[in-house]
């Protein structure tokens, strides 16, 4: 569902700032896999996911997303096949907009647009359903603008935007860094149980190794633009997060230099 080959990005190329992002990233996802991605800050993880969402473009590599070169494709065509939640719970939404509105934007996504009114009676209904899965009593408060609902409520909000049109690819950038302990564990199991109901292919970034490894079926660790290791679905279950350290500092030779994954 997901290829990426031999991406390569340098930023400031040729001057003392320089700085290798990605190094020759190869990776595949098939479909329904749920991978999780771990690393210390700078490792290269958004600018991973600005690739394959198309906010950047690979000096060198290609992007397939179900079988199609989507290298030279721009963001915003390529938002009808991915679904995207941000760590900042204000990204994604509208705030000046009310639910249904936004909830409207996200379900044009990927059909063509026309000049019909975005919020009809049968879409309201349809809202108000998929709301309710959400168990936060959003349904009720289809008028209400985005600006005035919790981190939570909005981060929530968010998922449902990114994945009720079931995109073919969806990525997850530390969508719950910014939350408090007890809405973080909330946006997480939505996550979990939106991903199994709908089988979608999912990237998520994480500084929370714990979270890591209690979702998905396989992780990636990454270290100054590379994948230094791969777990895989077998593998996976039976690993800590002492484990995981400990095969850092075995192929780096140095302990990760990230406070905010330790102690996550």
């Amino acid at each position: 569902m997901l290829e990426l080959k031999q991406i390569h990005k340098v930023f400031n190329e040729g001057t003392p700032d320089e700085k290798i992002a990605l190094d020759r990233i190869n990776l595949t996802l098939n479909e329904g896999d749920f991978v999780t991605v771990i690393g210390s800050n700078g490792a290269g993880k958004s600018t991973l996911m600005n690739m394959i969402s198309g906010v950047m473009t690979p000096d060198v590599g290609t992007v397939l997303i179900d079988g199609q070169n989507v290298t030279p494709i721009s963001e915003y065509k390529r938002a009808k096949l991915i679904g995207r939640v941000f760590q900042d719970p204000m990204a994604g939404t509208a705030p000046s907009m009310t639910i249904e509105e936004n909830l409207a934007m996200a379900y044009s996504r990927n059909k063509s647009r026309s000049l019909r009114k975005g919020v009809t009676k049968k879409r309201k209904e349809y809202f108000q359903e998929v709301l309710a899965t959400l168990h936060l009593g959003l349904e009720n408060r289809l008028t209400a603008k985005v600006g005035l609902l919790s981190g939570g409520e909005r981060q929530a909000l968010s998922l449902l935007m990114a994945t009720f049109t079931e995109p073919s690819i969806l990525l997850l950038d530390e969508h719950t860094a910014a939350l408090d302990p007890a809405r973080a564990e909330l946006i997480t199991n939505l996550t979990k149980e939106i991903v199994e109901k709908f089988n979608l292919t999912t990237l998520m970034v994480t500084h929370n190794m714990q979270q890591a490894l209690d979702l998905g079926n396989r992780l990636i660790m990454m270290d100054k633009g590379q994948i230094i290791l791969e777990v895989d679905e077998n593998q996976k279950g039976s690993l800590t997060i002492e484990q995981l350290l400990y095969e850092f500092q075995r192929i780096r030779g140095a302990k990760m230099a990230s406070d905010r994954a330790l102690l996550s």
